[in-house]
């Protein structure tokens, strides 16, 4: 048995007898300078077909057919940000909900996928027909749960992090031009901070008729936090904060209304999302020191499988991204992110983006009718890094070009 074979062994003992109970709350908010929220947000029970936060509702018992999550961060002005964020989660949830029950975990992960790709092709498909929401698109952060085992499928910016031992850990990567930039030892996290393209994503739910869902998996212990939320959190409240703001209010109600309190009290610069679970029963294996840590974790569905070692008893094959080969002194200034950015951190320099036939001009356009601050879709396919840092150069050339041209030759 290889070591990684040993890890997932590790990762999925036999699954204990009783319940899993998951005690669940989702908030969002406009924050202080949006005019409207854009962001969108699901919490559903998929056995019993219910998507509430009601008090009733706030305590899940996971059943056949899994439980759903997911937040969705819209983009595209006026109305169409929120239009293409509420088609999403209404999407993913009518395409998990219907048919027959999940056969196993890969039925639940593939049918995850699947729900997000249709989301993305719906919302490209009302872009193109209605001129009013040409250029919307979404980010989509979607967790799936069946028995000890989430599953997460991600498109865009939005987080899922997992609170485990008093350490919080992001098990999603975001798919940002800054992140690719930090990642690749381009960028420093204090230099992220006040980088002016921090808004440019590499992929969006309805730019193009195709995406590229990343799916990993994390499998959970009794007591395990989830937090999902949109880049109005992270993006406002640093990691010690969001951390410390979980250990101290395990009730989720409370532990939404506090973290999206602390957003807003930050600047409240963007619209923010929270959805915060805590998983409990007889159900779940207890935390052990024998556990892998937790770290962002592939898993490739049987069609997409190589030779990596699979999930004992699963038939979907998980591959362990290793630590990366940066220096001491980029380690140092990432574990103030969080213990995810060295544990986890893979540059995106290479990855195929289906958002390749949007040419250039299409991007200008798309930054120019956006707001300052608004995510923007930049168009990559295997693209290198210098050719991302041109695009960048080129869109700041053109405005300083027209800032020129327009103000200071008059």
């Amino acid at each position: 048995m290889t070591e990684l074979e040993g890890q997932m062994a590790e990762a999925s003992p036999s699954q204990p007898a009783g319940d899993i109970r998951v005690h669940i709350f989702g908030r969002t908010d406009v924050g202080r300078i949006r005019e409207h929220n854009e962001d969108s947000f699901i919490i559903a029970d998929l056995t019993r077909k219910s998507r509430s936060i009601r008090e009733e509702d706030r305590i899940q018992v996971v059943g056949d057919r899994g439980s759903l999550m997911a937040v969705c961060d819209g983009m595209g002005g006026a109305a169409a940000g929120e239009v293409a964020s509420e088609l999403a989660v209404n999407i993913i949830y009518e395409k998990l909900v219907e048919g027959d029950l999940p056969k196993d975990h890969d039925d639940l992960a593939r049918r995850m996928v699947r729900a997000v790709e249709a989301a993305g092709l719906r919302i490209y498909s009302e872009a193109k027909l209605d001129r009013h929401h040409r250029g919307m698109g979404t980010t989509a952060t979607v967790a799936a749960m069946l028995d000890s085992f989430l599953f997460l499928g991600q498109v865009g910016d939005s987080r899922a992090y997992i609170l485990r031992n008093q350490q919080l850990v992001q098990v999603t990567r975001d798919q940002s031009l800054v992140n690719q930039l930090i990642e690749a030892g381009q960028l420093t996290e204090e230099e992220a901070e006040n980088f002016e393209h921090n808004n440019i994503i590499l992929q969006a739910l309805g730019t193009a008729d195709t995406v590229q869902v990343d799916l990993t998996f994390v499998p959970l212990r009794r007591g395990d936090v989830l937090l999902m939320c949109s880049d109005g959190l992270s993006g406002m409240v640093r990691y010690d904060d969001i951390r410390q703001t979980l250990l101290d209010h395990p009730d989720t109600v409370e532990a939404c209304k506090v973290l999206t309190d602390k957003a807003n009290d930050a600047g409240g610069h963007d619209n923010v999302t929270v959805i915060v679970a805590r998983f409990e029963g007889e159900g779940l294996p207890d935390p052990s020191d024998e556990d892998p840590p937790l770290r962002y974790t592939k898993y490739l569905l049987p069609e997409d499988a190589t030779s990596e070692p699979t999930i004992p008893g699963r038939r979907g094959t998980v591959k362990a991204l290793d630590e990366p080969k940066i220096g001491s002194e980029v380690k140092d200034r990432l574990t103030d992110h969080g213990p995810s950015r060295s544990k986890v951190a893979q540059t995106l320099v290479g990855m195929t983006s289906p958002l390749a036939g949007r040419d250039f001009d299409e991007f200008r356009r798309a930054r120019a009718n956006a707001a300052l601050d608004d995510e923007v879709v930049l168009p990559v396919e295997n693209t290198p890094l210098w050719v991302l840092a041109a695009l960048v150069i080129a869109v700041f050339g053109g405005l300083v070009f027209a800032a020129y041209y327009f103000i200071i030759k008059p």
